[in-house]
């Protein structure tokens, strides 16, 4: 039997968890408070879905390499499913608006729409939006 995960858990090093949990919250995010101190909190994108955003210091107590310098390098892009276009331009205005940094232009195919920001460590988000009609057919 293939493996299937019930949750999934990003985990993303910060450089002040007090301004990324103000940006995220003005994207409209929310947070666990029950996961929350100093060093991390747990913030709540869908339903089994969550983003660990850790203070570097402690993300490095969990790996033996250098932490990637986002800014210059990427190593995930976090994709993140919308239920429309509207909803796409909306998260993303706003955290343009709560000093994200433009990635890339919106990119439409018809069937499939997206847009990039990169967040206040640099690391990429991607909101997209695809016609339920092709994720049938696919």
């Amino acid at each position: 039997m293939a493996f299937k995960s019930s949750n999934i858990f990003v985990n993303l090093p910060v450089k002040d968890l007090n301004k990324s949990v103000e940006f995220f919250t003005k994207v409209g995010f929310e947070f666990n408070p029950q996961f929350t101190d100093e060093n991390a909190t747990c913030m709540i994108i869908g339903d089994n879905i969550f983003a660990m955003l850790l203070v570097e210091d402690f993300y490095k107590s969990f790996i033996d390499k250098e932490i990637a310098d986002a800014s210059k390098t990427s190593e995930v892009i976090v994709a993140l499913g919308a239920e429309s276009r509207e909803q796409v331009d909306e998260i993303v205005n706003k955290a343009l608006a709560a000093d994200a940094k433009p990635y890339r232009d919106p990119v439409d195919h018809g069937f499939m729409y997206s847009w990039s920001f990169q967040d206040l460590d640099n690391h990429l988000w991607e909101l997209v939006f695809m016609e339920p009609s092709a994720i049938e057919q696919g």
